[in-house]
């Protein structure tokens, strides 16, 4: 990670990127990303189709937003897999930083997130539900400017 300031120019210009939805789970998945430990995200190909959004590219740089809407940092994409979730694989899982110490505690949890009323109204689909062939995009990223002020 660099200490390099951005510009703010370039901060304007940057896609902005939400972990989870505000609250506790996006304060904590932010906090893991400053820190270093987090250094890859999971998201699901139908989000990404419904937001109207492109996946992912390597190269390209977000602005990662706290749960008050407030730009904590800069990271850049250095890989992106789009594979089934029966393929998600344990080093990928470990990176996301969360603590899971396998493929399964991390699968049971990303399911609570996804089967969720909040994804499922974000989807607008009341009955969504993940299987084993459900398109994941795998990403990697590195934290490129640490955006908090400091103390």
């Amino acid at each position: 990670m660099t200490n390099d300031a951005i510009p703010p120019a370039d901060l304007a210009s940057m896609n902005k990127v939400e972990f989870a939805f505000p609250g506790p789970l996006r304060d904590q998945l932010v906090a893991a990303i400053v820190n270093g430990s987090k250094t890859s995200t999971t998201g699901l190909v139908v989000d990404y189709e419904h937001e109207g959004e492109p996946l992912p590219e390597v190269g390209s740089r977000s602005v990662v937003i706290d749960s008050d809407d407030r730009p904590v940092a800069v990271i850049e994409v250095t890989g992106v897999r789009v594979v089934p979730l029966a393929q998600v694989d344990l080093a990928h899982v470990v990176d996301e930083g969360e603590g899971y110490t396998s493929v399964a505690e991390w699968r049971a949890s990303h399911e609570r997130f996804w089967h969720s009323e909040e994804t499922r109204a974000a989807l607008e689909d009341p009955e969504f539900a993940v299987d084993d062939a459900t398109l994941a995009v795998l990403q990697r990223f590195r934290l490129i400017t640490d955006l908090r002020p400091v103390d």
